[in-house]
């Protein structure tokens, strides 16, 4: 067994032990574990936030939408926010690149991107997301170039921002459920660019 895999089978052990105390101690009951579960893993997640994304690049109307009120656009895809945020959808593109960070904790769009990553949470980022953006970039591989403008967000409890990454070349041909694959939660941060097909 490979060091991962006992982690993880430790981990799954934890989980049935927490679980099954909750339940011994009348703390919660099945149904909302399961409800819990389902949420996590099938209506919240970066694959959301990939098919507005893959809309968006399909659909000059829906991105229109999107980005005039992704509220609203996103909820029409049947995404809804899980904690009452309203979203701003902010688009990159050759001249302008975007960037999303909370500087104070961990605000972030779970409806479309899922939970955090470990380093979007770590003050590091949060800090130098703010004052250092183009070398947060190139820590993560992306490279802007000099006379491209990079824009920081500043994600709150109200307020959640997500990127629209700019359209991949030679991607014309194709169809949505194609784009999905090239779209990264890491891209809609705003930290990288979507994938090149």
């Amino acid at each position: 067994m490979t060091a991962d895999a006992h982690g993880d089978a430790d981990v799954a052990l934890r989980v049935r032990a927490l679980e099954s105390l909750l339940l011994e101690k009348g703390l919660v009951e099945s149904p909302a574990i399961d409800e819990i579960i389902d949420l996590f893993e099938n209506r919240l997640g970066p694959q959301n936030g990939a098919r507005v994304v893959a809309r968006a690049w399909s659909d000059p109307e829906f991105k229109a939408r999107l980005l005039a009120n992704a509220t609203d656009a996103i909820v029409e895809m049947g995404y809804e926010a899980v904690q009452g945020e309203d979203m701003v959808v902010v688009e990159n593109t050759p001249r302008v690149h975007n960037l999303v960070v909370c500087t104070l904790c961990s605000c972030f769009p779970w409806a479309t991107l899922g939970l955090p990553p470990v380093w979007y949470k770590s003050a590091p980022y949060r800090s130098r997301a703010a004052s250092d953006p183009r070398g947060v970039l190139l820590e993560f591989g992306t490279a802007v170039a000099d006379e491209a403008e990079v824009r920081v967000w500043d994600s709150n409890a109200e307020l959640r921002y997500m990127v629209l990454p700019e359209r991949p070349a030679g991607t014309d041909a194709m169809g949505e459920d194609e784009l999905l694959a090239l779209v990264t939660r890491d891209s809609m941060i705003g930290v990288t660019r979507a994938l090149a097909p």
